[in-house]
């Protein structure tokens, strides 16, 4: 059972990652942007028709969500496979307790991770790439970045 601070850290990580704002979220969830704050800073434990509400606005199946809130038990022999895109849930909690800047900065790195990942699809450099699809990288990272991926696993 995750504890209601926890949750709260995880929803938030969540909804920066899509990327939505509270006020967003409330619209979609018909929840207002005030009892969802409370929720995300753990002052308040969401009931079952809240996390109803919110699963699909933020991407979570109910299960998973009703599960990480405490109301529903894991399944012990089934191994828990997360929908590819999503982070690992101990780092959303470890990148949620960073200032919103930071996550936003994390997750501009892990979207053009991925991007290359998959191959961007056009024949240009990685900071061409990046300097045209995210111009607000700080270009450290990008230089930082571009090294790693030139020099995996730190072989020079």
């Amino acid at each position: 059972m995750t504890d209601r601070n926890e949750l709260g850290k995880i929803l938030k990580q969540r909804r920066l990652m899509i990327p939505m704002t509270l006020k967003e979220l409330a619209q979609a969830t018909g929840v207002s942007a005030s009892h969802l704050g409370r929720i995300e800073r753990g002052d308040r434990l969401p009931s079952a028709h809240i996390l109803r509400k919110i699963a699909k606005p933020l991407g979570f199946g109910e299960d998973e969500l009703f599960t990480l809130a405490g109301f529903l038990s894991p399944k012990p022999s089934e191994e828990v496979e997360r929908p590819t895109g999503q982070l690992d849930l101990s780092v959303a909690a470890l990148l949620s307790q960073e200032p919103v800047e930071m996550q936003r900065a994390v997750l501009a790195i892990l979207t053009i991770l991925k991007s290359v990942a998959r191959g961007s699809g056009c024949n240009i450099s990685f900071a061409e790439y990046v300097h045209r699809n995210y111009p607000e990288v700080d270009e450290d990272i990008i230089t930082m970045v571009q090294d790693i991926l030139e020099h995996p696993l730190g072989g020079r």
